[in-house]
């Protein structure tokens, strides 16, 4: 075991409240200490046109984001999350499986996504099966077997990000099954069009789209509340019915506009807890 599996481990066991109260004061730090930071933080909150009164408590968010990993990724894999997860539009999900269509979970890096999937999987999963979601091994060798243990449980399956892995989503969601996409994060070069996000044009994926599109499954803007320290979260679910995605003759650039749309508006609602500091208007990098 390295030596920072040990520490996650001890972290792990400090209560989750306490880390998150930590975790708001090294947000505020890095802040502090990080100049391209909080540029790169500042910049997307002004081309997002938001008042900085709204979206300044996601610096002390991100930092309790960031503080609550080791409990949520070494947590055991038998521990319940019931009584820490508030639920509010379950039902949508529900009606969705039932109808035999399957579900596409849209979550993007809003609130706690990382205990979002946990949770999902666990409330749904005995029901409905397991949440099957691409995977993409983490880049540093001493991080992948924390982030293992964290997106491979009871009820998480992880498909891998290939075609293959693509493939076993299209079966899936055929199969009125069900899976999550985070949607705002930067594709690889070839995965992705451009399309206006907050004003600018960013790279945007194409994968929920062509899901959607060639599947039929229902898409369900989710997203993972952090109510404060010690209230545990509230996860919110609601259908989203474009037409861009039950169109295959939307183009490409139409069906990613219309994703960024609804991302901007799940944002709008708790600018507080997005992230903000996540360079989205970056260049898209080679697979090779």
């Amino acid at each position: 075991m390295s030596a920072v599996t040990r520490l996650f481990h001890l972290l792990a066991r400090v209560p989750l409240p306490v880390m998150q109260r930590l975790g708001v004061v090294l947000g505020w730090l890095v802040w502090a200490l990080s100049p391209s930071y909080r540029s790169t933080f500042q910049a997307n909150v002004r081309a997002a046109g938001l008042a900085w009164r709204d979206a300044r408590p996601a610096v002390g968010a991100i930092g309790a984001m960031v503080a609550e990993l080791p409990w949520v990724w070494m947590r055991p894999h038998g521990a319940s999350l019931e009584g820490l997860i508030q639920w509010e539009g379950a039902e949508h999900f529900e009606a969705a499986m039932q109808a035999g269509r399957g579900a596409i979970i849209l979550s993007p890096h809003l609130g706690c996504w990382e205990i979002g999937a946990q949770a999902i999987a666990e409330k749904f999963g005995p029901t409905y099966g397991p949440m099957v979601a691409l995977f993409r091994p983490a880049r540093k060798a001493w991080l992948e077997p924390l982030v293992a243990n964290a997106r491979t449980r009871p009820y998480l399956e992880s498909a891998p990000t290939s075609l293959a892995g693509v493939r076993t989503l299209i079966r899936t969601l055929r199969g009125g099954g069900y899976t999550a996409i985070l949607p705002d994060q930067v594709p690889p070069l070839g995965q992705g069009v451009w399309a206006p996000f907050f004003g600018r044009d960013v790279y945007t994926m194409t994968l929920l789209a062509k899901l959607a599109q060639q599947t039929g499954a229902r898409v369900l803007l989710t997203w993972c509340e952090r109510l404060p320290p010690g209230q545990g979260f509230c996860m919110h679910m609601r259908p989203w019915d474009a037409p861009e995605l039950q169109d295959n003759t939307a183009t490409p650039e139409q069906a990613a506009a219309a994703v960024n749309r609804a991302v901007e508006a799940m944002v709008r609602q708790a600018p507080g807890q997005y992230l903000w500091g996540y360079a989205r208007d970056k260049q898209p990098r080679s697979e090779a």
